[in-house]
């Protein structure tokens, strides 16, 4: 299944290699709906089950047919590409679409702007830019307010009023005023952070991988960009003690009658909270209703926005287009990516609330591909055909998503030894595995407690039974489930004769035939 290579491989070769030990290290020559294709030693085509999807990627399944002849027809048609600081017309219109289905499923009539970006990582670095230029922007406003208030209190000590400089010291009004800038300085100088649930990824950008919870990914950049704290959504008091942690205050003077005292004003220091309505690399985990509810309105009191990453379980994989609105979250921001693109372009977008929107930051973030002709119309159809016929694709999701998480739930029933528990919604599912660092398999043990269990379960299923199915990144021990809406039932009994052979082998400990 290797390719044969007659020149050092030097496309990412340590990557190759690893591929290559487990059996991954395959060259797949075509593709169509869940199916993807190469040729064995013989030159026969060989078809694979791909249960991967692109990672969330192909909801519309590999090539869509439509969306083939669609992007023919812009190639053909010489579809301008590079036409940067022009009049995009069909990017306002995908806007609008967006808005429309925000709209819709979080019952609001408060529009978004939208930011155009490549991916999704790109999409969640854009939101958090943003939410820290709000966040210096309402620095100044207030250092400017305080410098109004200034202004009042020199006039009244010139009119005779006193001052209580506590807790600066100092009784005249020019050493006074002269310490409280000072102080200012520094305090409006503090660093900015952002908070995220414990298991969180939001890609691997030198700003976003700081919101990525996995510490393997962080630690080689963690001087790299603002910090951000961990928290465990179960943990009420965790939140509200981590945005308690983090409060700072700056200073300002108030006129009392003939006395001017030195009062203190909240400074904003968390520039945003983090999160996906699913948490994919976490080994799909769905957040909870309740949960969520008692976070916003522990972050509304606060002022901090909410960023809701729908990178990998928008576009309807969850049976809704947003996966955030069946947990009634509206996000101060929403990004999308994946299957934004049909599967086919490099398209993501931000949604920012046109209550916090800046518009500024137009002129300060820029891209040369985002926004372009051939993604953006792309990304506009795979949208008109994920709305077409009332959201039909949106049931179909759910339907189809429903009948799969039965069959891995009943696995689950028949096999509680092996599989620990099934998660997920929708088309975004998630099967794990009893911890196997302890068995009697040395070469179980050894992948379980390298992290790469998952990778060797991906290798067997993919030699033996030719299905494509991959662990989450964060926990290597669930295997993750994200077909496209064309799945059918004889695909889902496919998947479920391969897991029953991984499991029969999990369960004898066999570790020899699993790595092949």
């Amino acid at each position: 299944m290797n390719p044969v290579v007659d020149k050092p491989e030097l496309a990412e070769p340590y990557m190759f290699a690893w591929l290559a030990s487990l059996g991954l290290g395959v060259e797949y020559t075509r593709s169509k709906k869940d199916s993807l294709y190469y040729r064995d030693a013989g030159g026969a085509e060989i078809e694979v089950l791909d249960l991967v999807g692109g990672y969330g990627s192909t909801i519309l399944g590999h090539n869509n047919p439509e969306l083939i002849e669609y992007t023919k027809s812009l190639l053909d048609s010489d579809t301008p590409i590079h036409a940067q600081f022009s009049r995009h017309p069909y990017a306002n219109n995908l806007a609008w679409t967006l808005n429309t289905i925000a709209h819709r499923e979080f019952d609001t009539d408060e529009n978004y702007a939208v930011i155009f970006a490549n991916s999704g990582a790109e999409a969640n670095e854009v939101a958090i830019k943003h939410a820290e230029m709000d966040r210096v922007l309402k620095i100044g406003e207030a250092l400017a307010e305080v410098e109004a208030h200034i202004e009042a209190a020199v006039a009244a000590a010139a009119s005779g009023a006193t001052v209580d400089a506590s807790p600066l010291r100092g009784s005249d009004i020019g050493e006074v005023v002269a310490a409280l800038r000072a102080a200012n300085a520094e305090r409006a100088a503090t660093p900015p952070v952002y908070l995220a649930p414990v298991g969180s990824f939001h890609g691997k950008l030198a700003g976003t991988i700081q919101l990525t919870h996995n510490f393997a990914y962080r630690t080689p950049f963690i001087a790299m960009a603002a910090q951000c704290r961990f928290v465990p959504l179960d943990q009420p008091d965790a939140i509200s003690d981590a945005i308690a942690a983090e409060s700072r205050t700056l200073l300002d003077v108030a006129v009392d009658g003939d006395v001017i005292r030195v009062v203190e004003r909240p400074l904003p220091v968390i520039s945003a909270f983090v999160l996906e309505p699913i948490q994919g690399e976490a080994g799909i985990r769905i957040l909870d209703i309740d949960a969520v509810a008692r976070l916003r309105e522990l972050l509304d009191a606060a002022d901090i926005p909410v960023i809701v990453d729908e990178v990998q379980s928008g576009m309807g994989r969850s049976g809704a287009f947003f996966a955030a609105s069946h947990l009634g979250l509206r996000g101060d921001y929403i990004t999308l990516a994946k299957s934004l693109g049909g599967g086919i372009a490099k398209a993501a977008v931000t949604l920012i609330r046109s209550s916090r929107y800046r518009s500024d930051f137009e002129l300060v973030h820029t891209s040369t591909y985002a926004k372009d002709s051939l993604s953006t119309l792309i990304a506009l159809r795979a949208v008109e055909l994920l709305e077409a016929d009332g959201g039909a694709a949106y049931r179909l999701a759910a339907q189809r998503g429903d009948k799969l998480i039965a069959m891995l739930r009943g696995l689950r029933d028949e096999f509680g030894d092996v599989v620990k528990e099934v998660r997920g919604k929708g088309l975004m599912l998630g099967l794990e595995f009893h911890d196997l660092s302890g068995s009697a398999s040395e070469i179980l043990a050894e992948q379980a407690r390298g992290g790469l269990i998952g990778y060797m379960f991906s290798g067997y299923l993919l030699r033996e039974h030719n299905m494509r199915v991959f662990p989450t990144a964060s926990a290597t021990s669930t295997l993750r489930f994200e077909p496209s809406v064309y799945i059918t039932d004889e695909e889902i009994a496919r998947t479920e004769k391969g897991l029953r052979a991984l499991i029969t082998l999990i369960r004898a400990e066999d570790g020899k035939t699993l790595l092949g």
